[in-house]
């Protein structure tokens, strides 16, 4: 093990740059014995090191340096803990809401019971025309990317960046969001008094929620809500950069969002889980490896031996009826994937369980990750607005012909 100088001399680079190395997945970092700093894999620094990766085109550069590391205030990932400004999103997830939470990462206020109103007439109607003159086959991702458009045309005032208005812009985009999905059953009525969760549990499933399975639903929005900066997040700070309205932020990040490697993936791993049950485990698993050369739903980049949305989730799952057996079903992968992969659950297959259980619809997983990375994107574009734009542009290395 390295630490942060030694590292940071051997590579060339500044000690925030080989933060943003770790971010990426290209090193390993552990916290030191003292817990007052960092260590680093000597063997991961001296790969990087040999691939040129810090170099700007000089001899045996083979690609460009990575882009400064972006402060924030919002996410910290550090010894497999996520926390939103200080506050342990596990704990979030256990008592508090997706509406307070989006507020504690906006502003840093703590509104517990903070509510998302519904929005006006005028607009549900704009949205739900835009949405409905898609065809049958379309996503509720799809819905949420229409419903953005009709509520950006329909707010005249869509450039006003201060703060406030938003934040505003946020609260009123969930509840566009929304708007574009039809309701499956009767129980949603559209008040000011309805939770996220309770309007979103309505446009998921036809029946009644229990309050634990409503529960459940909630802590998987506010566990999605952010993850520092993920790729979907890294195109919605660029286009806030460039001080594109929060609209724009947000069509950004889903159109990130929208493919198999990130947003798509819960649904990649809920494939996963039925075909355990429906064969069985090891050969669900077996099949998906010749297939994909990898099994969705375990391991993750930026954590070590467990991520905490999926440890939470899986936890607030286990009172909720199952009568097919799919929890044993998820153990029997999650132990096989750790003694033969050495992996552990992340929060997609958490997720998938989720929709299985609740028997949501199959492109629930990736509508309830949209639904609440928004909060996010939202909160990173108003870091943005508030820093010098146009801040973003890494270097290329050009590889073709020359002249």
């Amino acid at each position: 093990m390295l630490t942060t100088q030694q590292a940071a001399e051997r590579l060339g680079v500044k000690p925030q740059t080989l933060y943003a190395y770790v971010s990426r997945g290209l090193i390993t970092r552990v916290r030191a014995a003292d817990g007052k700093g960092s260590l680093f894999a000597a063997a991961d620094v001296d790969a990087l090191a040999e691939r040129g990766t810090t170099g700007r085109g000089g001899a045996g550069a083979a690609e460009p340096a990575a882009a400064p590391a972006i402060r924030t205030e919002l996410t910290l990932l550090e010894d497999d803990r996520l926390l939103f400004r200080g506050r342990d999103a596990a704990e979030l997830a256990e008592r508090g809401t997706f509406e307070a939470t989006a507020v504690w990462l906006w502003t840093g206020r703590d509104e517990p019971d903070a509510r998302f109103a519904p929005p006006a007439a005028r607009l549900r109607e704009a949205v739900r025309a835009c949405a409905d003159a898609l065809p049958a086959s379309a996503r509720i991702v799809d819905r949420f990317k229409a419903a953005v458009l009709a509520a950006s045309v329909a707010d005249p005032l869509s450039l006003d960046l201060r703060p406030e208005s938003v934040v505003a812009t946020g609260r009123a985009m969930v509840g566009a969001l929304l708007a574009a999905v039809p309701e499956r059953g009767p129980s949603a009525t559209g008040t000011a008094g309805e939770s996220v969760a309770e309007r979103l549990w309505a446009r998921l499933s036809p029946d009644e929620p229990s309050a634990r399975a409503l529960r459940a639903l909630d802590a998987a929005l506010i566990l999605l809500a952010d993850h520092d900066i993920a790729t979907s997040t890294y195109a919605a700070r660029l286009a806030a950069s460039t001080r594109a309205n929060p609209y724009a932020v947000v069509t950004a990040g889903l159109a990130v969002l929208d493919g198999p490697l990130h947003g798509g993936a819960g649904a990649l791993a809920r494939r996963v889980l039925v075909r355990a049950h429906e064969t069985d485990p090891v050969a669900a698993l077996a099949a998906t490896l010749r297939e994909r050369g990898s099994v969705p739903g375990f391991g993750h980049a930026l954590y070590r031996t467990r991520d905490p949305r999926a440890e939470t989730l899986l936890r607030l799952l286990e009172p909720l009826p199952d009568p097919r057996g799919l929890r044993a079903v998820t153990a029997e992968l999650v132990q096989v994937a750790a003694e033969r992969f050495g992996a552990f659950p992340n929060s997609d297959v958490a997720l998938a369980l989720l929709a299985e259980l609740c028997a949501f619809p199959p492109d629930a997983e990736e509508a309830v990750f949209a639904l609440a990375r928004t909060a996010g994107w939202i909160a990173h574009a108003l870091e943005e607005y508030a820093a010098e734009p146009l801040r973003h542009r890494p270097a290329g290395l050009y590889t073709g012909p020359r002249p």
